[in-house]
């Protein structure tokens, strides 16, 4: 018993000054590097006639220091459907956001249909538009 408490006695104190130091340095946690991105805002398809599918594209450029990383593109329901570059874009570098719109369901006339580009900028999402006139056959 007595052996015991020495152990602790003398190896208690070095374990918490060995955590102590394994844990000093720098308190904040670091995800990932932010960058920036320019991007076309709407997107402008014209006059569509209701069942055809409006066909968006939205060029991103990398602007920043370090890579884009794109984790999600989603349209604001479930007429959009997106296809975005998955490897992160360098900077300097462009990409292409594709986006479909079908239109069989639309009401005539102003169609307005937001993307949401999810990455790693601040702030972590930006908005797109698809915007359109969708007439009758």
């Amino acid at each position: 018993m007595n052996k015991i408490k020495n152990i602790l006695k003398g190896g208690l104190p070095l374990l918490f000054l060995g955590l102590l130091t394994a844990c000093s340095g720098s308190s904040e946690l670091e995800i990932g590097q932010k960058t920036t991105c320019e991007v076309q805002k709407v997107y402008q398809a014209g006059t569509v006639l209701l069942g055809e599918e409006v066909k968006a594209k939205f060029n991103i450029e990398n602007t920043g220091d370090y890579p884009l990383i794109i984790s999600e593109v989603k349209g604001s329901c479930s007429c959009t459907v997106t296809d975005y570059p998955k490897e992160p874009i360098a900077p300097g570098k462009s990409g292409t956001i594709n986006a479909f719109v079908k239109t069989e369901n639309a009401s005539v006339g102003k169609l307005v249909k937001e993307v949401r580009i999810v990455s790693n900028t601040e702030p972590s999402v930006t908005a797109v538009r698809i915007e359109a006139e969708v007439v009758r056959k």
